[in-house]
C-alpha cells in the first residue's frame, strides 16, 4: 500500500507541474537574416546602455505588458526597480514574428494583441536604441526591430 501511495504521489506531482508550466514557444522574424546578435546580460545592458546603441542584442529579462506598456523590467539584482532600469520593447511591422515550424503570427489575435507573455521570462533579439525612451520618454532606451522572442 506504501508504494502505491508513494507512485500517486509522484504522478500527481509530475502532472501539477506540467499543467503549471508554460510551454516554451520561439517566434522568429526573417527581417534579422545575416545578423549576428550579441549576448549580453540585462544588467550590463542596462548599466552600459550608451555603449550598445544601434547594436543588435540577445538578451533575457522578464517581459511585462498593459495598455501603454511593453518592456523587459530590471532583475531582482537591482535596488532600483523603477522605469529607469528598464527597457522599451517594441514590436514593428517590418519584422513580422511567426512561431517556428508554422505561420501562426506573433499577433494573431483579432483584436492585434501579442501572445500571452506577461509576466514570463524570454529571450529577445532586436536593435537597442538609446533616444527612443518608450511611453511618456520614461525607460533607459527601447529594444528595437525585435526579430526573435523565445517564451519560457
Amino acid at each position: 500500500m506504501g508504494k502505491v501511495n508513494a507512485l500517486w504521489v509522484i504522478i500527481s506531482a509530475m502532472w501539477l507541474y506540467s499543467g503549471c508550466a508554460h510551454s516554451k514557444k520561439l517566434y522568429t522574424s526573417d527581417c534579422s537574416a545575416g545578423i549576428t546578435f550579441k549576448k549580453v546580460s540585462y544588467t550590463n545592458l542596462v548599466d552600459s546602455i550608451k555603449y550598445y546603441d544601434k547594436q543588435y542584442v540577445e538578451v533575457y529579462g522578464k517581459y511585462i505588458e498593459g495598455k501603454n506598456l511593453s518592456a523587459l523590467v530590471n532583475d531582482s539584482l537591482f535596488a532600483d526597480h523603477g522605469n529607469s532600469r528598464t527597457l522599451w520593447v517594441n514590436f514593428t511591422q517590418d519584422c513580422p514574428l511567426y512561431l517556428k515550424g508554422t505561420q501562426q503570427g506573433f499577433f494573431a489575435s483579432e483584436d492585434g494583441s501579442a501572445a500571452h507573455m506577461n509576466n514570463r521570462m524570454v529571450t529577445i533579439r532586436g536593435q537597442v536604441d538609446v533616444l527612443l525612451k518608450g511611453h511618456q520618454k520614461a525607460y533607459s532606451g527601447t529594444i528595437n526591430q525585435v526579430s526573435y522572442i523565445e517564451l519560457y
